[in-house]
């Protein structure tokens, strides 16, 4: 088994027709979730690294998109099973305030392979990590 923290962030944008969550799509290359899933922008915090740090350095590689600001709203725990190891995963799920600019990919040969402003109210549960169905609940509730 193996051990993961991850920091994962969570950026609404408010559109006329309603709220849209900024999405990445997972590239076979993803070491816990399966390709082709909706996964929150983020990931592994690497040793030494501070939480919102890592966060920022996630959103850079998957979106192009610097971190204005970040604010922890919760911790959860997940067990994953991919390519042969199983995870425990905790995960740190924060507000994300990103600064203006184009959504692109910088990281090469990553896990995310597409992303998107995406509508949440159209979001299908079942094409979502665990941590996006989450999240995705937490926002449709009220919650967050």
């Amino acid at each position: 088994m193996r051990a993961r923290v991850s920091a994962y962030g969570i950026a609404v944008e408010r559109r006329a027709d309603g709220d849209h969550l900024l999405l990445t799509r997972l590239s076979g290359a993803s070491p816990v979730f399966g390709p082709g899933l909706w996964h929150l922008p983020g990931g592994g915090i690497d040793p030494g690294e501070q939480p919102d740090a890592a966060l920022a350095r996630e959103f850079h590689e998957e979106t192009g998109r610097g971190l204005r600001d970040a604010r922890l709203l919760e911790a959860r725990t997940y067990a994953a099973h991919r390519l042969g190891v199983t995870w425990h995963l905790v995960a740190l799920f924060y507000r994300a305030g990103l600064v203006p600019g184009p959504l692109r990919i910088t990281e090469t040969d990553g896990s995310t392979a597409d992303l998107a402003w995406l509508p949440l109210a159209d979001l299908d549960p079942s094409a979502l990590t665990p941590p996006t169905r989450d999240a995705v609940a937490a926002l449709r509730s009220g919650r967050w």
